[in-house]
């Protein structure tokens, strides 16, 4: 691709890293949906959300995420779009939360207001994990959020 098609459709270089960024968070969140969408219960939609999250390979996801979060501060419609984006994965969790209810796996009053608390747990045990100040294995991040599952949930 030549520099002049992509500034004829881009304004910036700024502008060519926000988009690759969204479709990277997009098809990473999408490909998560699709797997806890295709669980046999809401509980086990869960698990392997949380298994997704933190892997070996998702590093590279969370520092792209981060990068992400810090481009919002500086463009409003960004901001607009990672809103609109945070919602949705919210969204998710909330869904598989009270699929869990009604199959009678999880005891929650408020689901989404646990997708608040697991989405903000997992945000910073992910940024503990890169940071590694303290260590934090992969194995250490899921077991902090299976316990605050079974805790808040009693799943």
């Amino acid at each position: 691709m030549s520099v002049g098609t992509v500034t004829y459709h881009f304004e910036s270089v700024q502008e060519v890293l926000s988009e690759a960024m969204v479709l990277h968070i997009e098809r990473y969140y999408a490909a998560l949906s699709d797997a806890a969408g295709q669980a046999t219960s809401g509980a086990e939609g869960l698990r392997l959300l949380i298994d997704a999250l933190f892997t070996e390979d998702t590093d590279r996801h969370w520092r792209m995420w981060f990068d992400y979060w810090n481009a919002g501060e500086r463009d409003q419609t960004f901001a607009r779009g990672q809103a609109e984006r945070y919602e949705n994965w919210h969204g998710e969790i909330r869904v598989l939360v009270e699929r869990g209810r009604d199959e009678g796996d999880f005891v929650c009053d408020d689901p989404a207001d646990f997708a608040l608390r697991f989405s903000a747990l997992a945000d910073g045990l992910a940024l503990r994990r890169l940071r590694q100040v303290p260590a934090l294995s992969v194995a250490d991040a899921r077991r902090h959020l299976r316990r605050f599952v079974d805790a808040e949930l009693g799943g």
